[in-house]
């Protein structure tokens, strides 16, 4: 499926979680396509690691499982993209092209669950007064930016809004990322929403 795509390079493939590091390590991939369920280790846990790593490649999750637990965990430790693999072949390649454009992607159903997990459920309120504290240390600026990131706008919408250039908004995106310890816009998001400022 993916060798067929002109503009995509399958460099690497593992047979189970254990190999991951190795291969990341040796081949550096842009992104890597990760199956939650594998031996050895699981597809989230080798997700975890991966996005711990400096200069990380994008993960993006693709499974049959869809459970709450499984969607936040894989986005929370960084994946880019969450996509079932019922997904059309199609939209698969087209998932791997805007991961590598550097947009989030996330199969509607899964979007779906999102939405109703963090709109409700145990430790909302926990959750919320941790969110606030973290975005509370940001500059307010930041936070407008962390928001409409939240939003699902993109850096140029952003920047229309604000009246800012798009190399500032992905600026404030940098710092937000670094000041708060995350690794994409999912989790900026995941933020906000957790923040209930949306």
């Amino acid at each position: 499926m993916l060798g067929g795509a002109p503009d995509v390079d399958v460099v690497g493939e593992a047979a189970d979680g254990r190999e991951v590091p190795a291969l990341v390590g040796a081949l550096r991939p842009d992104i890597v396509l990760m199956d939650i369920r594998m031996p050895g280790i699981d597809g989230l846990a080798a997700t975890e690691g991966l996005r711990r790593r400096l200069s990380p490649p994008e993960v993006i999750v693709l499974t049959t499982f869809n459970t709450d637990e499984h969607v936040l965990r894989a986005l929370r430790a960084g994946a880019a993209g969450f996509v079932l693999k019922d997904t059309p072949p199609e939209e698969i390649v087209t998932a791997v092209r805007r991961v590598a454009a550097g947009e989030p992607v996330l199969s509607p159903a899964v979007t779906r669950q999102l939405i109703d997990q963090v709109s409700g459920g145990p430790g909302q309120a926990l959750r919320k007064t941790l969110a606030q504290e973290r975005l509370g240390t940001l500059a307010e600026r930041e936070r407008e930016v962390a928001v409409a990131v939240g939003e699902g706008k993109s850096n140029a919408e952003i920047a229309g809004e604000l009246y800012v250039s798009v190399p500032t908004v992905k600026t404030h995106v940098s710092r937000i990322l670094g000041k708060l310890g995350l690794n994409n816009r999912v989790q900026i998001a995941l933020l906000v929403h957790d923040a209930g400022l949306l």
